[in-house]
Protein backbone atom coordinates (compact mmCIF):
# COMPACT_ATOMS: atom_id res chain seq x y z
CA UNK A 1 0.00 0.00 0.00
CA UNK A 2 1.50 3.41 -0.98
CA UNK A 3 0.26 6.66 0.00
CA UNK A 4 1.11 9.45 -1.64
CA UNK A 5 -1.07 12.40 -0.76
CA UNK A 6 -0.79 16.13 -0.30
CA UNK A 7 -0.90 18.27 2.78
CA UNK A 8 -4.99 19.22 4.06
CA UNK A 9 -4.07 22.78 3.88
CA UNK A 10 -4.89 24.22 7.31
CA UNK A 11 -5.39 21.36 9.35
CA UNK A 12 -2.58 18.43 8.28
CA UNK A 13 0.86 18.28 7.03
CA UNK A 14 1.20 15.80 3.73
CA UNK A 15 3.64 13.55 6.56
CA UNK A 16 0.54 13.79 9.07
CA UNK A 17 -1.90 12.76 6.41
CA UNK A 18 0.17 9.68 5.90
CA UNK A 19 0.58 8.99 8.97
CA UNK A 20 -3.56 8.76 10.64
CA UNK A 21 -4.26 7.09 7.08
CA UNK A 22 -1.61 4.38 7.81
CA UNK A 23 -3.15 4.08 11.68
CA UNK A 24 -6.84 3.76 9.87
CA UNK A 25 -5.72 0.75 7.61
CA UNK A 26 -3.84 -0.97 9.95
CA UNK A 27 -6.95 -0.85 12.48
CA UNK A 28 -8.37 -3.45 9.78
CA UNK A 29 -5.31 -4.98 8.95
CA UNK A 30 -2.41 -4.96 11.19
CA UNK A 31 -0.01 -6.58 9.14
CA UNK A 32 -1.08 -4.39 6.34
CA UNK A 33 2.74 -3.36 4.41
CA UNK A 34 2.62 0.30 4.25
CA UNK A 35 4.87 2.92 2.56
CA UNK A 36 4.59 6.68 2.25
CA UNK A 37 6.15 9.32 0.13
CA UNK A 38 4.42 12.53 0.93
CA UNK A 39 4.14 14.57 -1.85
CA UNK A 40 3.57 18.40 -3.16
CA UNK A 41 2.68 20.39 -6.33
CA UNK A 42 5.13 23.64 -6.29
CA UNK A 43 3.12 24.81 -4.09
CA UNK A 44 3.05 25.20 -0.03
CA UNK A 45 4.06 22.49 1.36
CA UNK A 46 6.85 21.84 -1.02
CA UNK A 47 9.91 22.07 0.84
CA UNK A 48 8.53 19.64 3.88
CA UNK A 49 7.66 17.31 1.21
CA UNK A 50 11.38 17.28 0.44
CA UNK A 51 12.51 16.73 3.73
CA UNK A 52 10.22 13.87 4.57
CA UNK A 53 12.10 12.39 1.65
CA UNK A 54 15.04 12.53 3.52
CA UNK A 55 16.74 16.57 1.88
CA UNK A 56 18.43 18.34 5.11
CA UNK A 57 17.14 21.28 6.13
CA UNK A 58 18.55 24.38 6.06
CA UNK A 59 17.24 27.98 7.33
CA UNK A 60 18.05 31.37 6.28
CA UNK A 61 17.05 35.08 8.12
CA UNK A 62 15.34 36.51 4.93
CA UNK A 63 13.18 39.74 4.15
CA UNK A 64 9.44 39.21 4.51
CA UNK A 65 6.76 40.40 1.69
CA UNK A 66 6.86 43.84 3.71
CA UNK A 67 9.77 44.26 4.46
CA UNK A 68 10.69 42.55 7.96
CA UNK A 69 12.82 39.75 8.68
CA UNK A 70 11.55 35.96 8.75
CA UNK A 71 13.03 32.79 8.78
CA UNK A 72 12.82 30.43 5.75
CA UNK A 73 13.88 27.10 5.04
CA UNK A 74 14.84 25.04 1.73
CA UNK A 75 15.76 21.72 1.71
CA UNK A 76 18.98 20.19 0.07
CA UNK A 77 20.38 16.72 -0.88
CA UNK A 78 23.84 15.41 -1.03
CA UNK A 79 24.01 15.79 -4.81
CA UNK A 80 23.33 18.83 -4.87
CA UNK A 81 19.81 19.14 -5.95
CA UNK A 82 17.66 21.97 -3.93
CA UNK A 83 13.91 22.42 -2.95
CA UNK A 84 13.02 25.88 -2.57
CA UNK A 85 9.97 27.35 -1.53
CA UNK A 86 9.25 30.91 -2.71
CA UNK A 87 6.23 31.01 -0.08
CA UNK A 88 8.85 30.11 2.52
CA UNK A 89 10.24 33.64 2.14
CA UNK A 90 7.78 35.66 0.30
CA UNK A 91 4.09 33.96 0.74
CA UNK A 92 0.92 34.90 2.61
CA UNK A 93 1.60 33.14 5.73
CA UNK A 94 4.14 36.18 6.38
CA UNK A 95 1.84 39.47 5.85
CA UNK A 96 2.35 40.76 9.20
CA UNK A 97 -1.66 40.42 11.12
CA UNK A 98 -2.63 39.47 7.86
CA UNK A 99 -2.73 42.49 6.33
CA UNK A 100 -2.40 42.93 2.42
CA UNK A 101 0.04 45.07 0.61
CA UNK A 102 -0.88 44.35 -2.87
CA UNK A 103 1.21 46.80 -4.64
CA UNK A 104 3.97 47.08 -1.95
CA UNK A 105 4.75 43.18 -0.99
CA UNK A 106 7.85 42.18 -2.59
CA UNK A 107 10.01 38.67 -3.34
CA UNK A 108 13.64 40.24 -2.40
CA UNK A 109 13.44 37.73 -0.01
CA UNK A 110 12.91 34.70 -2.14
CA UNK A 111 15.80 36.12 -4.08
CA UNK A 112 17.74 36.45 -0.38
CA UNK A 113 16.80 32.62 -0.07
CA UNK A 114 18.07 30.93 -3.83
CA UNK A 115 21.57 32.95 -2.67
CA UNK A 116 21.36 30.92 0.62
CA UNK A 117 20.84 27.52 -1.29
CA UNK A 118 23.98 28.50 -3.85
CA UNK A 119 25.86 29.51 -0.83
CA UNK A 120 24.52 26.05 0.45
CA UNK A 121 26.53 24.27 -2.40
CA UNK A 122 23.37 23.90 -4.72
CA UNK A 123 24.34 23.18 -8.15
CA UNK A 124 20.62 22.50 -9.42
CA UNK A 125 17.38 24.20 -7.99
CA UNK A 126 13.58 22.94 -7.76
CA UNK A 127 11.87 26.26 -7.28
CA UNK A 128 8.44 26.05 -6.09
CA UNK A 129 6.41 28.78 -6.53
CA UNK A 130 2.65 28.95 -5.33
CA UNK A 131 1.07 30.51 -1.87
CA UNK A 132 2.27 34.09 -2.44
CA UNK A 133 2.07 37.36 -0.84
CA UNK A 134 3.18 39.24 -4.37
CA UNK A 135 2.64 40.24 -7.70
CA UNK A 136 5.60 42.22 -8.60
CA UNK A 137 6.71 39.84 -11.86
CA UNK A 138 10.10 38.51 -9.48
CA UNK A 139 11.68 41.78 -9.66
CA UNK A 140 12.50 41.54 -5.92
CA UNK A 141 13.86 38.38 -6.51
CA UNK A 142 16.03 39.46 -9.23
CA UNK A 143 17.20 42.64 -7.28
CA UNK A 144 18.38 40.64 -4.36
CA UNK A 145 20.63 38.04 -6.93
CA UNK A 146 22.22 41.35 -8.32
CA UNK A 147 19.64 43.01 -10.90
CA UNK A 148 18.93 46.73 -10.63
CA UNK A 149 15.81 48.26 -11.48
CA UNK A 150 16.20 51.87 -11.75
CA UNK A 151 13.81 55.29 -11.96
CA UNK A 152 14.23 57.94 -14.39
CA UNK A 153 16.12 59.80 -11.63
CA UNK A 154 18.30 56.78 -11.24
CA UNK A 155 17.32 55.52 -8.14
CA UNK A 156 16.32 52.01 -7.56
CA UNK A 157 12.36 51.85 -8.33
CA UNK A 158 10.31 50.86 -4.57
CA UNK A 159 8.96 47.72 -3.90
CA UNK A 160 6.22 45.39 -5.14
CA UNK A 161 4.12 45.92 -8.46
CA UNK A 162 3.33 48.89 -8.00
CA UNK A 163 7.21 50.25 -7.89
CA UNK A 164 7.49 49.03 -11.31
CA UNK A 165 5.61 52.29 -12.73
CA UNK A 166 8.31 54.24 -12.34
CA UNK A 167 10.31 51.77 -13.89
CA UNK A 168 12.95 53.27 -16.66
CA UNK A 169 15.88 50.97 -16.55
CA UNK A 170 16.95 47.52 -15.64
CA UNK A 171 19.97 45.99 -15.73
CA UNK A 172 20.64 41.97 -15.27
CA UNK A 173 24.45 42.07 -16.07
CA UNK A 174 25.20 41.92 -12.14
CA UNK A 175 23.02 39.00 -11.38
CA UNK A 176 25.24 36.09 -9.14
CA UNK A 177 27.37 34.64 -11.79
CA UNK A 178 26.60 31.09 -10.31
CA UNK A 179 23.20 31.22 -11.79
CA UNK A 180 24.38 30.68 -15.22
CA UNK A 181 25.71 27.59 -14.13
CA UNK A 182 23.00 26.35 -11.76
CA UNK A 183 20.18 24.10 -13.67
CA UNK A 184 16.78 26.02 -12.16
CA UNK A 185 13.30 24.39 -12.68
CA UNK A 186 10.27 27.07 -12.25
CA UNK A 187 7.71 23.95 -10.83
CA UNK A 188 4.48 25.79 -10.35
CA UNK A 189 0.75 24.05 -11.23
CA UNK A 190 -0.93 27.20 -12.97
CA UNK A 191 -0.06 27.97 -16.65
CA UNK A 192 -1.06 31.40 -16.63
CA UNK A 193 0.88 34.32 -18.65
CA UNK A 194 2.26 37.82 -16.88
CA UNK A 195 -0.77 39.74 -18.21
CA UNK A 196 -3.67 40.10 -19.24
CA UNK A 197 -7.27 38.50 -18.08
CA UNK A 198 -5.53 35.14 -17.64
CA UNK A 199 -2.83 37.23 -16.12
CA UNK A 200 -1.34 37.78 -12.51
CA UNK A 201 -2.88 40.52 -11.22
CA UNK A 202 -6.85 39.41 -12.63
CA UNK A 203 -6.41 35.96 -11.78
CA UNK A 204 -4.76 36.07 -8.42
CA UNK A 205 -4.55 39.90 -7.22
CA UNK A 206 -8.06 39.67 -5.21
CA UNK A 207 -6.99 36.70 -3.25
CA UNK A 208 -3.65 39.22 -2.30
CA UNK A 209 -5.97 42.04 -1.62
CA UNK A 210 -6.11 43.64 -4.66
CA UNK A 211 -9.17 46.10 -5.17
CA UNK A 212 -10.21 46.14 -8.76
CA UNK A 213 -8.52 49.36 -9.16
CA UNK A 214 -5.36 47.68 -7.62
CA UNK A 215 -5.42 44.96 -10.74
CA UNK A 216 -5.46 48.05 -13.16
CA UNK A 217 -2.49 49.16 -11.62
CA UNK A 218 -0.31 46.18 -11.34
CA UNK A 219 -1.47 44.18 -14.74
CA UNK A 220 -0.06 47.85 -16.38
CA UNK A 221 2.92 48.01 -14.34
CA UNK A 222 3.97 44.49 -14.89
CA UNK A 223 3.49 44.81 -18.94
CA UNK A 224 6.01 48.16 -18.76
CA UNK A 225 8.25 45.69 -16.67
CA UNK A 226 8.17 43.44 -19.35
CA UNK A 227 8.87 46.05 -22.02
CA UNK A 228 11.92 47.44 -19.92
CA UNK A 229 13.51 43.72 -19.81
CA UNK A 230 12.85 43.46 -23.39
CA UNK A 231 15.30 46.04 -23.52
CA UNK A 232 17.63 45.08 -21.68
CA UNK A 233 17.51 40.97 -22.11
CA UNK A 234 16.01 41.04 -25.75
CA UNK A 235 13.10 39.34 -27.51
CA UNK A 236 13.01 36.65 -24.74
CA UNK A 237 11.40 38.59 -22.34
CA UNK A 238 8.62 39.44 -24.66
CA UNK A 239 8.36 35.53 -25.24
CA UNK A 240 8.38 34.83 -21.40
CA UNK A 241 5.42 37.50 -21.01
CA UNK A 242 2.97 34.88 -22.82
CA UNK A 243 4.74 31.52 -22.09
CA UNK A 244 2.99 28.95 -19.59
CA UNK A 245 3.71 29.66 -15.67
CA UNK A 246 4.95 33.49 -16.05
CA UNK A 247 2.18 34.54 -14.14
CA UNK A 248 2.70 31.88 -11.47
CA UNK A 249 2.88 33.42 -8.18
CA UNK A 250 2.32 37.32 -8.60
CA UNK A 251 4.28 36.89 -11.64
CA UNK A 252 7.71 35.46 -10.10
CA UNK A 253 7.32 32.55 -12.80
CA UNK A 254 8.27 35.27 -15.14
CA UNK A 255 10.98 36.82 -13.19
CA UNK A 256 12.27 33.30 -13.52
CA UNK A 257 12.24 32.10 -17.06
CA UNK A 258 13.90 35.48 -18.20
CA UNK A 259 16.58 35.99 -15.39
CA UNK A 260 16.99 32.82 -14.33
CA UNK A 261 16.68 31.06 -17.17
CA UNK A 262 14.51 28.78 -15.97
CA UNK A 263 12.54 25.79 -17.65
CA UNK A 264 8.58 25.13 -16.52
CA UNK A 265 7.49 22.65 -15.73
CA UNK A 266 4.46 21.05 -14.15
CA UNK A 267 5.07 21.09 -10.16
CA UNK A 268 3.61 17.67 -9.69
CA UNK A 269 5.64 15.90 -12.25
CA UNK A 270 8.92 17.46 -10.78
CA UNK A 271 8.60 16.87 -7.44
CA UNK A 272 7.45 13.45 -8.23
CA UNK A 273 10.71 12.50 -9.59
CA UNK A 274 12.72 14.38 -6.54
CA UNK A 275 10.42 12.62 -4.15
CA UNK A 276 11.56 9.37 -5.81
CA UNK A 277 8.01 8.45 -6.13
CA UNK A 278 8.48 6.07 -9.08
CA UNK A 279 10.39 3.51 -7.49
CA UNK A 280 8.10 3.20 -4.50
CA UNK A 281 5.32 3.05 -7.19
CA UNK A 282 6.88 0.01 -8.46
CA UNK A 283 6.58 -2.15 -5.42
CA UNK A 284 2.83 -0.56 -4.77
CA UNK A 285 0.01 -2.79 -4.93
CA UNK A 286 -2.73 0.38 -4.54
CA UNK A 287 -2.58 3.73 -4.20
CA UNK A 288 -3.88 6.45 -1.92
CA UNK A 289 -3.65 9.89 -2.81
CA UNK A 290 -5.76 12.94 -1.68
CA UNK A 291 -5.69 16.86 -0.42
CA UNK A 292 -7.78 19.29 1.92
CA UNK A 293 -10.17 19.86 -1.37
CA UNK A 294 -10.80 17.46 -4.32
CA UNK A 295 -12.42 19.79 -7.20
CA UNK A 296 -12.00 20.80 -10.22
CA UNK A 297 -8.70 22.54 -9.57
CA UNK A 298 -7.08 19.61 -8.71
CA UNK A 299 -7.45 17.87 -12.17
CA UNK A 300 -5.71 20.64 -13.26
CA UNK A 301 -1.76 19.63 -12.22
CA UNK A 302 -2.79 19.33 -8.41
CA UNK A 303 -0.85 16.62 -6.97
CA UNK A 304 -3.83 13.97 -7.09
CA UNK A 305 -4.26 14.06 -10.32
CA UNK A 306 -0.21 13.55 -11.11
CA UNK A 307 -0.17 10.73 -8.99
CA UNK A 308 -3.52 9.10 -9.88
CA UNK A 309 -2.26 9.85 -13.73
CA UNK A 310 1.25 7.74 -12.95
CA UNK A 311 -0.41 4.74 -10.81
CA UNK A 312 -3.24 4.48 -14.08
CA UNK A 313 -0.26 4.03 -16.92
CA UNK A 314 1.13 1.40 -14.09
CA UNK A 315 -2.16 -0.22 -13.80
CA UNK A 316 -2.58 0.51 -10.43
CA UNK A 317 -5.64 1.06 -8.42
CA UNK A 318 -5.90 4.78 -6.94
CA UNK A 319 -8.19 5.56 -3.85
CA UNK A 320 -8.14 9.06 -2.58
CA UNK A 321 -9.00 10.80 0.82
CA UNK A 322 -10.02 14.27 1.19
CA UNK A 323 -11.78 17.28 3.40
CA UNK A 324 -14.24 17.73 1.29
CA UNK A 325 -15.42 16.53 -2.42
CA UNK A 326 -16.59 18.84 -4.70
CA UNK A 327 -15.93 16.02 -7.83
CA UNK A 328 -18.44 13.60 -9.33
CA UNK A 329 -17.91 9.65 -9.38
CA UNK A 330 -17.29 10.37 -13.66
CA UNK A 331 -14.66 13.01 -12.64
CA UNK A 332 -12.94 10.82 -10.27
CA UNK A 333 -13.24 7.62 -12.77
CA UNK A 334 -11.50 9.73 -16.00
CA UNK A 335 -8.74 11.43 -13.14
CA UNK A 336 -8.19 7.33 -12.49
CA UNK A 337 -9.45 7.64 -9.06
CA UNK A 338 -11.13 4.75 -8.28
CA UNK A 339 -13.54 6.58 -5.10
CA UNK A 340 -12.70 9.05 -2.51
CA UNK A 341 -13.31 9.67 0.98
CA UNK A 342 -14.17 12.85 2.26
CA UNK A 343 -14.03 14.35 6.06
CA UNK A 344 -17.25 16.14 5.70
CA UNK A 345 -19.07 13.13 5.09
CA UNK A 346 -18.36 11.69 8.81
CA UNK A 347 -18.62 15.28 10.39
CA UNK A 348 -20.53 18.09 8.12
CA UNK A 349 -19.51 20.70 10.43
CA UNK A 350 -16.41 22.51 8.70
CA UNK A 351 -14.87 24.05 11.83
CA UNK A 352 -15.16 20.72 13.61
CA UNK A 353 -14.00 18.86 10.85
CA UNK A 354 -10.77 20.66 10.03
CA UNK A 355 -10.19 21.04 13.84
CA UNK A 356 -10.36 16.95 14.14
CA UNK A 357 -9.12 16.07 10.86
CA UNK A 358 -6.47 13.51 12.19
CA UNK A 359 -9.17 11.29 13.44
CA UNK A 360 -11.95 11.58 10.93
CA UNK A 361 -9.11 10.82 8.91
CA UNK A 362 -8.20 7.57 10.62
CA UNK A 363 -11.88 6.64 10.33
CA UNK A 364 -11.95 7.39 6.44
CA UNK A 365 -8.92 4.93 6.19
CA UNK A 366 -10.79 2.21 8.05
CA UNK A 367 -13.44 2.47 5.67
CA UNK A 368 -11.18 2.51 3.00
CA UNK A 369 -9.83 -0.96 4.09
CA UNK A 370 -12.41 -2.62 4.52
CA UNK A 371 -14.23 -1.85 0.67
CA UNK A 372 -10.62 -2.11 -0.52
CA UNK A 373 -8.33 -4.14 1.04
CA UNK A 374 -10.38 -6.81 3.82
Amino acid sequence: MLIAADKFKGSLTAVQVAEHVTAGLRRVLPGLDVAAVPVADGGDGTTAAALAAGFTRHEARVTGPTGEPVTAIFALREDGTAVVEMAEASGLQHLPRGVFAPLTATTYGTGELLLAALDAGATSIVFGVGGSATTDGGAGMLAALGARFLAADGTSVGPGGGGLRELATADLSGLDPRLAATDIVLASDVDNPLTGPKGAPAVYGPQKGATEEDVAILDAALAHYAEVLERAAGPKAAEHALAPGAGAAGGIGYGALVGLDAVFRPGIDVMLEVLGFAPALARATFVITGEGSLDAQTLHGKAPAGVAAAARAAGIDVAAVCGRLQLSQEALAAAGIRRAYALTDLEPDPARCMAEAGPLLERAAEQLARDFLA
